[in-house]
């Protein structure tokens, strides 16, 4: 249904997926305050040099840039997810193990996708949910530690996916604008605060090796993959970029067990089972309906397709891909979609 936002989805999942057992292997080393501080900062401080690389060089921009009206919506998302999140889950990460704290992580998908269906409407079918009861199953199994009773890393890890299933939600809000710009304004504003807090406490900054080592993997897991993310929440809209993301825990399993020299157990084994049959029948997922389409205006990054058949004033840009203020006409359509930032209508009933 839609390749491009499916790719950039299961890239973003990768790319974090990876960093948690590396984030895994420097925690001996740096409190968890400092890690969660000093992987935002390499987030923002390696976009940033691309942001003003982009600048520098004058090249063209095909991306909406952040407004004044995007401000309380962009505070939200970096108090959510730029610190609350990482910091519940350094914390985690330091009373677990490296590839049941990878798991763990599916929950951040289904926190993503009810906050999306039950507070923003977006529409779920019957494969959907019985997906997200697959993920939830594999997620519980995984953290069960004997009769009725879960460890405090694993609610720790918990709390962090309710961080960030709210921040991807919100974010949400902002995804028409410049995805670099995003990125990099939420990773040096929660890193700056989390170092600062870090070092309140008594924390303190590790060796110049140790700081790249983060950087690097924060500007690879937290920046690079939150870019992707912003974008294909674009396209897929939150619910099923967030059930696309699932993937990140099997990554960081993979590598916790190959890297790390975890054990390979039958109940990871069961559990990843269960969160892969979930996130194959989101990924086998199609949606198509009529379906309308109301007069709208807004401002985001945009070739002339079907959707986008406007005629452009004397100062818009020429070229394609090229981002500028326009105008939908009132459109009624059949074809397959997601709910993308042109189908967020409702849905009656489910088809």
């Amino acid at each position: 249904m839609n390749r491009p936002g499916i790719l950039l989805a299961l890239l973003s999942a990768a790319l974090f997926g990876a960093s948690t057992p590396f984030a895994k292997l420097l925690l001996g080393s740096v409190s968890p305050w400092m890690m969660a501080g000093l992987l935002y900062l390499g987030a923002g401080l390696g976009l940033a040099f691309i942001h003003f690389a982009r600048t520098a060089l004058q090249l063209p921009a095909a991306e909406a840039p952040l407004r004044r009206s995007d401000a309380p919506w962009l505070a939200l998302v970096i108090l959510a997810g730029g610190i609350g999140g990482p910091l519940l889950l350094m914390f985690g990460l330091s009373q677990t193990s490296a590839a049941s704290a990878s798991l763990l992580l599916n929950l951040e998908g289904l926190a993503t996708m009810g906050i999306a269906w039950v507070v923003f409407r977006e529409n779920a079918d019957r494969r959907l949910l019985i997906g997200a009861f697959a993920i939830l199953a594999g997620a519980v199994l995984l953290s069960w530690h004997g009769v009725a009773r879960f460890d405090i890393g694993s609610a720790l890890i918990a709390g962090a996916c309710l961080c960030w299933g709210i921040d991807n939600n919100l974010t949400r809000k902002l995804s028409s604008a410049d995805p670099v710009q995003i990125a990099m304004i939420k990773g040096l504003v929660a890193g700056t605060m989390n170092v600062l807090l870090a070092l309140e406490n008594g924390g303190h900054f590790p060796p110049v090796r140790l700081v790249v080592a983060a950087g690097a993997v924060g500007f690879v897991g937290y920046g690079v993959s939150l870019a992707l993310f912003v974008l294909a929440l674009r396209h897929l809209g939150t619910a099923r970029t967030g059930a696309y993301f699932s993937l990140a825990p099997f990554v960081g399993a993979a590598l916790a067990v190959l890297v790390l020299g975890e054990p390979l157990s039958g109940q990871l084994l069961v559990a990843g089972a269960l969160m892969a049959a979930g996130l194959w029948l989101h990924l086998s997922e199609i949606h198509a309906h009529d379906h309308l389409h109301d007069d709208m205006e807004h401002e985001h990054r945009h070739r002339h397709d079907e959707h986008h058949q406007h005629n452009h004033a004397p100062n818009d840009p020429a070229g394609e891909p090229h981002s500028h203020q326009h105008k939908h006409v009132r459109l009624m359509h059949r074809h397959p979609h997601y709910p993308d930032m042109h189908h967020r209508h409702t849905h009656p009933h489910t088809h």
